[in-house]
């Protein structure tokens, strides 16, 4: 499993303008429709899982995240069609041991995120990271939150320098740190 590190800011529609203009080239733009699953009982939310199905553009991946020391993320990545085909294949990889006996009761959609993200290389002679700017909605059942957000996703070299440019970025737009996963505030939507 490879360790995910990001950072997430709150943002609103001019900050994301602001830094696309700020960052005029290489844009990837992406149409992003992610659904959230747990098992019947939740016992995979309980353990700090979360696994989801995402459709990018015309690409569908299924992701299983899982704690990791510090702020970082295991996450197991593969592309499949259906949210069943990816959790097959996930339980035959390099998941956490008890994952398998987990999901022997089957998954249930939760919730859900739709929204459009832009990604712009970072690159420095320092570190590489993506930069992620992301506009739409989390939803729970009829209940949904405007999602508007910058993320600092961790892509090689020096993680603290990274981090210190996120600071930086953070000081000049004006961003605050969001705590919380999308899949989390979709959650809490239910609640």
């Amino acid at each position: 499993m490879a360790v995910e590190y990001e950072l997430k800011f709150r943002a609103d529609g001019a900050v994301l303008q602001a830094l696309c203009k700020e960052f005029p080239e290489h844009h990837t733009h992406f149409q992003m429709q992610t659904t959230y699953y747990d098992t019947p009982s939740r016992t995979l939310s309980a353990r700090h899982y979360t696994l989801r199905l995402r459709q990018e553009n015309l690409k569908t991946v299924c992701t299983l995240k899982s704690p990791a020391k510090g702020y970082g993320r295991q996450e197991l990545e593969v592309e499949c069609d259906t949210i069943q085909e990816g959790v097959k294949v996930l339980c035959k990889l390099d998941c956490p041991t008890d994952f398998p006996s987990l999901v022997a009761e089957g998954v249930t959609e939760v919730c859900g995120a739709k929204f459009h993200r832009i990604a712009i290389p970072i690159i420095t002679d320092r570190f590489q990271a993506e930069l992620a700017l992301d506009e739409g909605m989390l939803f729970h059942k009829d209940r949904t939150l405007p999602l508007c957000e910058v993320e600092l996703e961790y892509k090689g070299g020096d993680c603290e320098e990274m981090t210190a440019y996120a600071r930086i970025l953070a000081t000049l737009y004006g961003l605050e740190p969001e705590e919380k996963s999308k899949f989390a505030r979709a959650l809490q939507l239910g609640e």
